[in-house]
């Protein structure tokens, strides 16, 4: 084994373990990329300066606007109080025994909608704090169940979804944000079901062995210390003092049914994210490609197709169209809305720049000459263009430990050789598109994900006590929908 392929494999249980160990991405994927690179032999500073920082600051330029509307959008479903509305009306119609199924519909159903998934949950938490208190379903599921909707088939694998992760694939494949959208609903349906019914089998497990949500967890039992970061409180969970709330959400935390919302209430809630699908359709459909956009061929806007930018322009502009609606339907809460506008850009920053910097991290990786051991091992696995590409996104985005982290990285890398492979082999680029989407959002919530450790930190427990379940449904169920969407694909073609 090479010098340069030992550096990857130092570089990578590095980066894991810092991150596990709850360090910031932003300054854990600089050092862990400076120790491949000695490895390897590579000049740091001309790899810092020349592969790791252009390939943060292209992703950036590319995708920022996404992240600043998603956030912005986020924080107005806050302020407007439309996220609590939705939340409250739900949990009151369907009841609290069934918390598994509300907290994971309505994680869903935000991510669905746009919401960056920071924020989700910020805004889910509480709800199904008070859910599970409820039905006295034992708190350490609380995550996974949190997880089930927004890590997994709201992000790439439902057509139409205006997150990254469905996005990114377009400006390479030539497809569309609805690419394969029957396929897609299939295979979300069925990843969402296989969760609950997960969820609903370690429920009863836990419960027979005796533990409800007012219990010790297990760890706890131990002696093993709450989770240092959040500091448990009296139920287990995070206070709320420790946790680094989300603006605009003080006092979300009361129980569900506080406040009754009626049907009027949560459909004016619910038209927002419904805006945001049928806007980016619209402007996926008609409105972009009934322009000129000649220009683009312009050397001054980067001499591309509209089908480069479509997925970007449709998106970004449906988020705007879902941020209007919202001040259209408040108006009496416009001014509050209005000084809130600043705080939802800052909240972008963060996110960005933690996907931008693990970009940034997997470029050096896939630019050293022993990455080619790992590549050649990916591409000889058959030549089947749906699994040669699933299997190389989800790998690369497990070493970076983010899905759109590693979708980026590997469709800029190998996106042409899927594109001539998918060609040569007759498969249809949506199947592609459908396949690395869902296949992004496995393997990166292994333990070093940014987005699971937030979550354990919003929530107050620990890898120990919660990430089990959480890795079952979030690598797992991304797996059988890779096998699914590939399956069906070869049957039946996109549809």
């Amino acid at each position: 084994m090479s010098w340069g392929l030992i550096g990857i494999f130092v570089s990578l249980a590095l980066l894991i373990g810092l991150a596990y160990r709850g360090h910031s991405v932003i300054a854990v994927a600089p050092i862990a990329a400076a120790v491949a690179m000695l490895f390897a032999g590579v000049p740091l500073l001309a790899g810092y300066t020349q592969i790791f920082m252009p390939a943060l600051g292209g992703f950036i330029i590319s995708y920022f606007p996404m992240f600043l509307t998603g956030a912005i959008f986020g924080k107005l479903m806050t302020v407007s109080g439309f996220a609590e509305s939705i939340a409250s009306w739900i949990a009151r119609v369907v009841g609290a025994r069934h918390a598994i199924f509300i907290t994971a519909l309505l994680s869903a159903l935000f991510t669905y909608g746009g919401i960056n998934a920071w924020v989700v949950v910020f805004t889910v938490f509480p709800i199904a704090r008070s859910l599970f208190q409820q039905a006295d379903i034992p708190k350490r599921l609380v995550p996974a169940a949190i997880a089930a909707g927004f890590l997994t088939f709201a992000l790439g694998t439902l057509p139409g979804s205006p997150q990254i992760h469905n996005t990114l694939p377009t400006s390479y494949f030539g497809t569309t944000t609805f690419s394969a959208p029957f396929l897609g609903l299939i295979t979300g349906l069925v990843m969402f079901g296989l969760s609950i019914l997960y969820l609903r089998w370690r429920e009863k497990k836990i419960r027979a062995a005796g533990e409800s949500f007012n219990d010790l967890t297990v760890m706890e039992r131990r002696g093993a210390a709450p989770h240092a970061e959040g500091g448990a409180g009296d139920d287990g969970f995070a206070d709320d003092s420790a946790v680094p709330a989300a603006p605009g959400t003080a006092g979300a935390a009361t129980a569900v049914d506080a406040k009754r919302t009626t049907l009027l209430e949560f459909l004016a809630g619910l038209f927002p994210l419904i805006a945001v699908i049928g806007a980016n359709a619209l402007f996926t459909f008609v409105i972009i490609p009934s322009w000129n956009t000649d220009y683009l061929a312009e050397d001054l806007f980067g001499n591309v197709t509209v089908a480069d930018v479509i997925g970007v322009w449709s998106v970004t502009a449906a988020m705007l169209v879902a941020i209007l609606s919202v001040f259209v339907l408040r108006p009496r809460r416009a001014r509050a809305m209005v000084d809130e506008l600043s705080e939802g850009a800052k909240n972008s920053v963060l996110p960005v720049f933690n996907t931008a910097t693990e970009v940034g991290y997997g470029a050096v990786i896939t630019s050293l000459a022993a990455f080619t051991v790992i590549r050649d091992g990916l591409f000889g696995m058959g030549g089947n263009a749906v699994l040669t590409s699933s299997a190389t996104t989800a790998v690369i985005s497990g070493v970076t430990g983010s899905a759109s982290g590693g979708l980026a990285i590997t469709l800029e890398a190998f996106g042409d050789q899927f594109a001539q492979m998918a060609a040569a082999q007759g498969i249809d680029p949506a199947i592609i598109h459908r396949a690395v989407a869902t296949a992004s959002t496995s393997f990166d919530s292994l333990p070093h994900n940014g987005a699971v450790i937030t979550l354990l930190l919003v929530t107050g427990l620990t890898h120990r006590e919660s990430y089990k379940d959480i890795g079952v449904i979030t690598i797992g169920t991304p797996i059988i929908g890779v096998a699914l969407i590939a399956g069906l694909g070869f049957l039946f073609g996109a549809f």
